[in-house]
């Protein structure tokens, strides 16, 4: 595509937190670029154009899971490339709205391939974020070296604070080695997602860019969703001189991502040549406890020291990181945003805002 004279590129989901962090790029490399979005209230409270959307930026307010939103928006829009971004996010979330999640994800991506079949307006590549969630608790390694699917951790084994798989060490996730066996409602549609994506792909010869996203946070995330992410929460709760709670141990595992360097891969996957048809894995290569991210929180504010309380939530894993060598080998793309940096930029950009109650 880099080649290509760029002309219209389609965002859904486009007025949230990446979206706006692709906008003023894509902005720069198209000649016309949209952004479809709900501006769902749990997202954006006001309902209002969001500020950090760049102005170029053309907003059409609608649903992705409705047929007659795709109907006006196609009858003027023939994108050249489409960045699917739009999906209902939240692990705990999706276990009692499942439906929901399960309309804009699955049921929302499907209206969008029968609308571009509809009027003739199929595009030359489409980007996915997916997500982590798709790989469940992923591979684990036993004592003798054989790989072990787990699965999803039962209310049992949480309720006697059975933490980990006995016997078992987590491992990073890596798209070309861990099978996909989500462990949530979420995960689930994400995984649908892929792969009605790249069905509908293969018979019309429409290129397929699947990124795997990790835990992404940083400056411009909703700060009123309670949704959004740990990170953002602790930061809130360090800031306010609360005790950040440590469900579990203190020893759940993720990798927190940078939106900047989120935001560099989707431009990356959208504007180059794809090497490969197989979804690559975004992370800060970093494996973190949320023991130690919210120690590093707690620091910037001065806030008590984090205490482990028990508690747990159904549905997460335990384990969450990824092995971003192939990533990295095959895009030419590279994090540069370490945990500790981030996090202080987040914290720094927290600092300036009005903040809702906790």
């Amino acid at each position: 595509m880099e080649s290509e004279v760029p002309r219209t590129c389609l965002i859904t989901g486009g007025a949230g937190f990446i979206g706006c962090a692709i906008s003023s790029e894509l902005a720069r490399r198209f000649d016309r670029v949209v952004a479809l979005d709900n501006l769902h209230p749990q997202v954006h409270p006001s309902r209002i154009r969001p500020t950090a959307l760049d102005p170029a930026v053309e907003l059409v307010i609608g649903d992705v899971a409705e047929p007659a939103v795709w109907d006006a928006l196609l009858a003027s829009t023939a994108p050249d490339l489409v960045i699917h971004l739009a999906a209902e996010t939240g692990t705990g979330q999706s276990l009692t709205e499942g439906t929901r999640h399960a309309n804009v994800n699955v049921v929302g991506t499907t209206q969008m391939l029968d609308a571009l079949v509809r009027h003739s307006r199929i595009p030359s590549r489409i980007v996915l974020t997916s997500s982590r969630a798709v790989y469940g608790e992923g591979a684990w390694e036993a004592e003798d070296g054989s790989l072990r699917y787990p699965g999803q951790r039962s209310r049992a084994m949480l309720e006697s604070s059975t933490w980990d798989f006995p016997g078992l060490r987590s491992l990073p996730f890596e798209a070309t080695r861990t099978e996909q066996r989500p462990t949530s409602i979420y995960g689930a549609t994400k995984l649908a997602q892929e792969m009605i994506i790249n069905a509908w792909a293969l018979s019309f010869g429409v290129e397929v860019g699947l990124l795997r996203l990790q835990n992404v946070y940083g400056p411009g995330q909703s700060l009123s969703n309670p949704y959004t992410g740990i990170v953002s929460l602790f930061s809130r709760m360090a800031k306010a001189g609360r005790t950040i709670p440590l469900y579990e141990d203190g020893e759940i595992i993720r990798d927190f991502v940078f939106i900047e360097d989120v935001a560099q891969a989707v431009i990356t996957v959208a504007t180059k040549p794809i090497p490969s048809s197989i979804a690559y894995d975004i992370g800060s290569g970093e494996a973190t406890s949320i023991r130690e991210l919210a120690g590093m929180i707690a620091g910037i504010y001065a806030a008590p020291e984090p205490v482990v309380n028990g508690a747990f939530r159904n549905g997460d894993v335990r384990a969450a990181s990824c092995d971003i060598t192939r990533t990295t080998r095959e895009l030419g793309w590279f994090p540069q945003w370490p945990v500790h940096r981030g996090v202080q930029a987040l914290c720094a950009w927290i600092d300036t805002q009005d903040l809702p109650p906790l």
